[in-house]
């Protein structure tokens, strides 16, 4: 009984997590700059730091400070597109998903 209760929460939690986004376009930088970091960091708060952490110190998903030392970018891309283990794929879309690769990638 508390395997099938543990289940559905997490269950519960990711789908949440994922459903979390409303639009799927760009929040611009608090500050108006067209600063691909910031932007990337807007996004990444936005959709995954529920999982991830504010502070990418992880959560319900991995850790993804040091990101950059054990995944390429394109590898990072990869697993933001399509997903991986518990994360669902196709969270961010578009520019999104090549911004935040670029930023992670270089958390090391």
């Amino acid at each position: 009984m508390k395997k099938k209760l543990l289940s559905l929460f997490a269950g519960t939690a990711i789908v949440l997590a994922a459903c979390g986004g409303g639009d799927s376009t760009s929040e611009k930088p608090a500050n108006g700059g067209g600063d691909t970091a910031s932007a990337a960091e807007a996004v990444y708060k936005k959709s995954c730091a529920s999982c991830h952490g504010q502070n990418l110190e992880g959560g319900v998903g991995p850790a993804l400070d040091k990101v950059g030392g054990k995944y390429s970018q394109d590898e990072i891309k990869d697993i933001i597109a399509n997903g991986r283990g518990g994360m669902p794929g196709g969270l961010l879309q578009g520019d999104d998903v090549d911004k935040v690769a670029e930023w992670l990638a270089a958390k090391k």
